[in-house]
Formats: structure tokens, sequence, C-alpha cells
């Protein structure tokens, strides 16, 4: 009895909190929790909160005590009630029960029991979902970002217990993101020590997944199923830490996903690297789009030496971040996003070229593979191509002029260094780049044509149509398509025929505006030249001839008042003077395919322009030729096996179209028969001579001549001989063919006006200078006005003023304007 005393004594001593927590364990701990003792205890420290960091400590004792003993029904007990006291009280003094909160889950988590780090992963997130009422000063979270990240990665032997410690390992990560994120006095989560942690876990647990489809940018609730997936719980952790990202923090979480496709080499698949990266841009705010593109195409340039199927998977992920960042912004720097693009198609072309990455040592053994570096330009092109669609109208334009200061033009400086791969290289960079313009140009639509595309673009892109590469002169006829069509009629005019009725095509017509028409009084003459003289290459083919009938239609449907009507007839009769005649020597298909060309184009324009007398004599000559001459129409050229004639010898007679008539026949419907009766020849300008060349050496060398003939040393000089390496080649071979002679009577035409004496020049000029004289003094009469006179104006008959001006010396000023 006195022993039992003494005890009963001891254990009333002990204090109150200590009673009320031992209460709470039964005996058995298969019972579970003592709800009744458990709601006391609760209500003690909801009453006295000054107490709950001592029942903190407590618990947290004999949990440590319970897991040395490997006792885990009590341990289980011990973190019930920490969770049930955690969810209760919320007060000042919770910060120390925290404490002692952390430091058992911490206990847990170190355990080898996969079922006690559970326990505790669990606890951690109830925990984590609480918004407490102060902030911290001393507590820190980089054991759990470290253990979490360590549990992300688990390789536990049963797979099933091996997905439940990956699953909780994400939720711990996901849990510690919203415990800091916006708790401004913890450690920054943002920082790259727990970025480098916290991404590449979910990233690893993300792979692992089947889907290869990123989910819509707001996913609908998934089911239960679909929950129990540890890649849809990582999608929907990795969406949320992007989502709360600031501007600031773009970078460091972008930077970890970069590094991590870099190690693992997840570019060369795509699949992987492309779903990542719509997960971010989806989830990142939209205003933040243009960072993420901005670290993509940093990227990119520091892998510039790597290989190309690498560079192809960053540019196919950029391709689609810019199509998503559409409704965002691609940022302030514009031009610097097509700087790096055109770099790297500039490098690709190199290294297809030459076979080597500039002679690096640590890449040097990868053997370049041509098909792989072609895949890369074509992705880079697409890419470009994606980027100028989200851009406003005004900064496509801007990019238009960018990419075409970047392309060699003839005539003009190189713009672009030069590099190891030759002339031929040159050649590929300009085909790569018009092939990208073809790209931006796209869609292109604007209501003022003289202000998007100015001279400082049209000019250097016409004069690429008179260079005898024929790709070349595709690309350029391709990308002026795209500026003319803007009501989508380009399908249209695909197939070239001569049908009867053209409102089969169902072409949309809009009336020429103001500034159409001060477009086409600009620029329609050097279009109607370079029109000509593509008709008149040898090289041309099929594509080119139908290409040439897409930009005739065009004009006549987008461009045309009656002016430009009379001109396009003018132009289509000079085309078929140029297949009826033999000093140009085209060989027979071409001369089959102008005069197929020319029967379409007329048949179009005539009933566009509704004049009977016109159509009836076209219609007239195409059934002719119909029955005597099939090979000079569309139908029999422009087929996969054209039916032509041996000669053309004696085209003549009906099935010619008869200027005559046509002048006849639209002067009755008021159009200006002096124009029309006017044949249409071509103005040779200096720009052929520049233009025609058939290497870029010569480019190059003339470049030589024209720097020396402008150099300031040398302006009272004579100009120097055009030496260039067709001078020298034909020098060497003696032949003088009717190359020799053109070019010869060129060099005599702009010789004559460089050393002629100034009267025999503007006696030559006369007519065309007193022309244009008058035209200008008409100018100066409507635009010009006298400037306004102090001493008044002298007033006129019917209110007007007189034009004529006061001289200043005869002007009276105020006297406060005279000191």
């Amino acid at each position: 009895m006195f022993m039992f005393g003494v005890c009963g004594c001891c254990g009333a001593l002990r204090p109150r909190y200590k009673r009320l927590v031992d209460n709470i364990f039964p005996e058995d701990p298969e019972d579970g929790l003592v709800k009744a003792n458990m709601e006391k205890l609760t209500f003690y420290a909801l009453s006295a909160p000054e107490k709950l960091d001592r029942i903190g400590a407590y618990l947290s004792e004999r949990l440590s005590r319970d897991v040395a003993r490997h006792r885990y029904g009590y341990v289980c007990i011990a973190m019930e009630a920490l969770d049930q006291l955690l969810m209760a009280c919320h007060c000042q003094s919770i910060n120390l029960f925290v404490e002692s909160f952390l430091k058992m889950v911490r206990k847990l988590l170190e355990s080898d029991k996969p079922s006690l780090q559970i326990l505790g992963t669990n606890s951690f997130v109830k925990f984590a979902n609480i918004e407490e009422d102060t902030p911290s000063y001393h507590r820190s979270y980089d054991f759990f970002v470290s253990r979490f990240s360590e549990m992300c990665h688990s390789g536990y032997e049963d797979p099933d217990i091996r997905t439940k410690i990956r699953m909780a390992g994400i939720k711990g990560l996901q849990g510690v993101v919203r415990k800091t994120v916006n708790d401004e006095l913890q450690a920054n989560i943002w920082d790259p020590q727990h970025m480098d942690k916290i991404v590449p876990s979910l990233l690893f647990n993300l792979q692992s997944g089947e889907r290869t489809e990123s989910r819509s940018p707001s996913p609908l609730q998934a089911s239960e199923k679909e929950k129990e997936s540890p890649v849809e719980l990582t999608e929907r952790c990795f969406r949320e830490l992007l989502g709360r990202a600031a501007y600031g923090n773009i970078k460091n979480a972008v930077t970890p996903v970069l590094m991590h496709l870099d190690n693992h080499s997840l570019w060369e698949g795509k699949t992987f690297a492309v779903r990542c990266f719509k997960i971010i841009m989806y989830s990142i705010q939209s205003q933040h789009s243009h960072l993420v593109i901005q670290q993509l195409l940093g990227h990119l340039d520091a892998n510039s030496k790597n290989s190309a199927t690498v560079r192809a998977g960053i540019v196919e992920v950029l391709l689609e971040a810019a199509a998503i960042a559409a409704s965002g912004s691609v940022g302030p720097t514009v031009l610097e996003v097509f700087n790096t693009l055109l770099r790297q198609l500039r490098l690709s072309v190199d290294y297809e070229l030459t076979g080597s990455y500039d002679g690096s040592t640590n890449i040097g053994t990868k053997i370049i593979k041509a098909h792989e570096e072609r895949q890369l330009q074509e992705a880079v092109i697409r890419t470009i191509g994606s980027f100028a669609n989200t851009l406003p109208t005004y900064q496509r334009s801007e990019v238009m002029l960018f990419i075409m200061g970047k392309i060699p033009v003839p005539g003009i400086h190189l713009t672009l260094p030069s590099s190891d791969s030759g002339p031929e290289g040159t050649r590929m960079i300009q085909v790569m780049l018009l092939k990208s313009l073809v790209q931006v140009t796209a869609g292109f639509q604007t209501t003022n044509m003289l202000t998007a595309l100015p001279s400082s673009f049209l000019e250097p892109l016409l004069s690429f149509s008179l260079t005898e590469d024929p790709e070349v002169r595709l690309l350029v006829l391709q990308i002026l398509l795209s500026l003319i069509d803007r009501h989508e009629n380009r399908p249209k005019f695909a197939n070239m025929s001569s049908i009867s009725d053209i409102s089969v095509l169902k072409l949309k017509v809009d009336k020429c505006s103001r500034q159409d028409n001060l477009f086409m009084k600009k620029h329609a003459q050097q279009l109607y030249r370079h029109i000509y003289l593509g008709c008149k290459e040898e090289s041309s083919g099929r594509e080119h001839y139908e290409t040439l009938f897409a930009l005739l239609g065009l004009l006549s449907v987008e461009l045309a008042n009656e002016e430009v009507v009379v001109d396009l007839i003018r132009l289509a009769l000079a085309l078929q003077d140029l297949a009826l005649s033999t000093d140009e020597a085209l060989p027979v298909y071409n001369r089959c395919a102008v005069h197929a060309l020319v029967a379409a184009y007329l048949n179009l324009i005539c009933q566009l322009t509704t004049v009977p007398a016109f159509c009836q004599h076209i219609h007239e000559v195409i059934e002719v030729r119909q029955k005597e001459s099939p090979y000079l129409l569309p139908e029999a050229v422009f087929v996969d096996s054209p039916k032509l004639h041996s000669s053309l010898d004696k085209v003549e007679g009906s099935v010619l179209f008869l200027q005559s008539k046509i002048t006849e026949s639209l002067g009755g419907s008021g159009y200006n028969t002096e124009r029309l009766a006017t044949p249409y020849v071509p103005q040779y300008t200096d720009e052929d001579r520049l233009s025609k060349r058939k290497s870029i050496g010569e480019t190059i060398s003339l470049q030589v001549e024209v720097e020396s003939r402008n150099s300031p040393e040398k302006e009272e000089r004579t100009p120097a001989e055009e030496i260039t390496f067709e001078t020298l080649k034909n020098a060497i071979v003696d032949s003088v063919g009717m190359e020799e002679q053109e070019r010869e009577r060129r060099r005599q035409v702009v010789e004559k006006f460089q050393k002629a004496p100034f009267e025999e020049i503007a006696a030559h000029c006369g007519a065309r200078a007193t022309q244009l004289q008058s035209k200008l003094n008409q100018i100066f009469e409507i635009t010009i006005r006298p400037p306004p006179s102090p001493s008044g104006t002298i007033s006129s008959g019917y209110g007007q003023s007189q034009s004529r001006s006061v001289p200043i010396y005869e002007m009276k000023f105020p006297d406060l304007c005279v000191y």
C-alpha cells in the first residue's frame, strides 16, 4: 500500500499537458486514438495556447522513442494527434509547435520504412495547406526539398510501393512550394539550389508516363483512376509551380528544364521536349511568354556546334512555343529572334558544305550528315514563319526588310559574314533566306501596299528575278504573289487554262483604292519589266510560267485600274512578239509556253473587261488554236507530257492575237487607243547588268569596281575597266557569241551616258525631259502655295486670294515685331 501510494502521488504531480497527452494513447495501439481524451487535449491547447509548444515537444519525444522501439502503431497515433492539433490551433504560439511537428515529420522521412515515409509526407501536405496567421523567421525547408526529390527518384523493388513513394515525393514537393512561394520571409524556393532539385524530379516522373500529348491550357478534372497516376500528379504539380512563377523567376524555373533535356539527350526525340514546353507555355502567365522564347533562343546559340538533330529539336520546340505565345507577346526584341534564327540557318549551310564545325576540337570527330542539316534548315524556316504569324502587319514589314538586308543582293555589299563554304554556300544562303521570306509573307495582308512594301524592299527583291538561278526566280515570284494577294485569289490561278467562262473561278474583285493606284504608278513598270524578262529566261520551266500567269492574274484583280489594264494587255502582246522572235533563240518549249501563257491571260483579262468585241476576238483565236495549233494553248503545254510542235516558224495569221483588232475593240469602249497602239518595250537599265551574273564571284568583283569608282581619291579618274571572271574566261577561250555581243551593246550604252557631252545627252533625252518638266510644273502648281504675308493678300474675284507672294523687303511688320 505504501509503494502504491507513492506511485499515485508521483503520477498526480506530473504536468497536466503530459497527462492529457498520455491519455490519448490506448493500451492496445490497434484500438486507435482515444477520441474523448483527444477532445480534452484539444480544448486544453485552445484555452492555454502557451502550452502548445510543450505539448508538441512531448509528443515529439514520445514519437522518437516509439520509432526507435519499432512501435509503429503508437507512431501513427502521435501523428494523427499532431494533425488534429494543427488543424484546430491558429494562434501566435503555433510557430514553436510547428518546429516540433517538422522535427517529427523529418524523423519519419529519415526512416527506411516506406509506410513511415508516406505517413510523414501526408502529414506535411496537411500542414502545407494551412494558412498561418504569423510569418516564420527561422524555419527551413531545405531538408524537405532534398528528401522529397530523392523520394521522386525512388528505386524500390516492389513497383506498387515504388509508385506510392514517388507519388508521396511529388506531393511533398507540391506542399513545399505552396508553403514557401508566398512567404517572403522564407528562403526563396526559386533559387537555383532548390529549382535544380525540384524541376528534374518532376520531369523524371513526367517522362515515365506513356502519354505523348500535353493537356489543354485548362485541363478538366481528372477521374479517380487518373489521380492515382504519378504522371497526372506530376503534371498538375509542374503546372502549379509554373503558374506561381513571377517575372523574375521564369528563368530559374526554365533553366533546369533545358539542362535536363541536355543531360538525358531528350532533344532528339522532340516529343517529350515539345510536351514539356507546351506545359510551360500554357501554365505561365501569357505576358511572360517571351522570356521562355528568349531562353530557348539563347540555348540554341549555345548549342550551335552540337549535332543537327539536337538543334532541330530545339527549333521544333521554338516552333510550338511561338504558336502558343501568339496570344501573348513575342517580346520587345522581335528582330533579335529572327537574327538568331537566320544565324543558325547560315551556320547550318556552312556545316553542310564544309563538313566540319569550324574545326572545333570537342566535337570535331562527329560526322555531319547533310540530310540532317537540311531537315534543320526546313525546321528553322518553318519557325521563322510561325514567329511572323504572331506579329502585327507593321512588325512583319520590319521583319521582311530585316531578312532582305541579310541576303547578298547583286550589286549591293554582302551583309552576311564571309563563310568557308564559298560561292555555293552564298547561293544556298540566298535560297534559304528567300524561303524564309516566303514563310513570312504567307497570308500577308495590308490596306496600304505603298507603306507596307517600300522601295527598299521591293527593288532588291525584284533584282533577284533577273538572276540565272531558276530556283531563286521562282521564290521571288512566290513572294510577290503572297504580297499582292489580299483576297485569297491565288489558289484560283493555280491551274492555267483557257476556259470560256471565268465565273466558275469565283474571283473576288475589289475596287482599286487610291493607295493601290499610287503603288502601281510607282512600281508598275518594274513589275512589267520583270515579268517580261522572266518569260525570256531559257531556264524557266512549267512552274515559272504558271507562277507568272498567277502574278498577271492577281495584278488584274487586285491592283488594276483602266491604265493598268491597258499596260497589261500591251505586255501580253509584247510577250507574243517575244515568242515569235527568232533573235532570242528561245527553246521550242519556252516559246510554246509563252504563247500558251498569253492565250490564258488574254482570255482572263477580256472577260474581266467585259468588252464584247474584245472577248469575241480572243475566243476566235483560241478556237482556231484548238483546231490547228493545240500546242499554243495551256491545256497542251502545261501538262506532265507536253505536246509540242517540232517547229514554230509558221505561227501566223488567225492563230495570233492582233494588236489592231484589240485596239479597235477596246477603243470603242473608252480605253486609251493611243496607248494601246504603242507596243510595249521593256526598259533595260543598269540593274540588268548588275543582276545578270552567273556567279557570286562576278558580283563581288563588280562591287570592288563600284567601290573603287566611288572612292574620294579617284573621283576625277576615268571609270576602271570591268574585269570579272566571265571576262577572263572569254579572253582565254576567245569565243564571241550572242551573249558577248549583247553585253558589249549594253556597255556601249552605259559608256555613252558616262562620257558623252552634256549637249548630246540632253538632245537625246529632250522629249522625255520636257514631258517630265511639264508634269513637275503641274505638281508644283497643285501643291505649292505662297507663304503667308503680314502685309495681307490681294483678294481677287469670288473671294480667292491672288497667288503672288509679297517680297520680304516690302512686307509691313507690326511695331511689336521690330526691334
